[in-house]
């Protein structure tokens, strides 16, 4: 597996592992979601909220789409779960298409991100490790605080063997049939 394969691999499992959590999350009332829990962010929503707007600042930076910082004035745009789900999915679609179309060329290419503190530039495929890593380390804290629920947390580490695949494909495939 090439490097842009795994990226494309990693970018699926991204989407795979927040449908699962998003399912879970789906089950508990806003009180809960919103409830002050121990971790980085203080409640299961607002570490959700952190996922995606970090996503979107990297995923558009690597489409140089031109919003950089200014996507933070976004971040308290999605006070409840459903609308904040539906922008985590358009964001994962946007991050698994840059992927998708990632060559080996495409992942050395400087990005320039636009931070609050001015330009700073890095490989695409460096952005790429970072925010999947970050993507990881969060995702951990909401699985940690719904361990605090009424609601188990879910697997999220079955996406790479050959026989955890097959499952786990169809059930993003079927997440985004409906």
């Amino acid at each position: 597996m090439s490097l842009a394969e795994h990226y494309l691999q990693m970018a699926r499992n991204n989407a795979w592992s927040n449908v699962r959590l998003y399912r879970a999350c789906e089950a508990l009332t806003a009180d809960e979601l919103a409830a002050p829990r121990t971790s980085f962010f203080p409640s299961l929503l607002a570490t959700l909220k952190h996922v995606w707007i970090v996503d979107e600042y990297y995923v558009d930076g690597l489409e140089e789409a031109g919003r950089g910082a200014g996507i933070w004035d976004d971040e308290e745009l999605h006070p409840t779960l459903a609308p904040l789900w539906a922008a985590q999915r358009a964001v994962d679609l946007r991050l698994e298409a840059f992927c998708r179309a990632a060559t080996e060329a495409l992942l050395r290419k400087p990005i320039t991100l636009q931070r609050r503190t001015g330009p700073q530039v890095d490989a695409a495929g460096d952005i790429l490790a970072h925010l999947f890593v970050h993507q990881i380390h969060h995702r951990g804290q909401v699985h940690a605080m719904l361990a605090g629920t009424k609601i188990a947390p879910p697997q999220l580490d079955e996406w790479f063997l050959a026989s955890d695949r097959p499952i786990a494909e169809r059930e993003l495939d079927e997440s985004r049939a409906t």
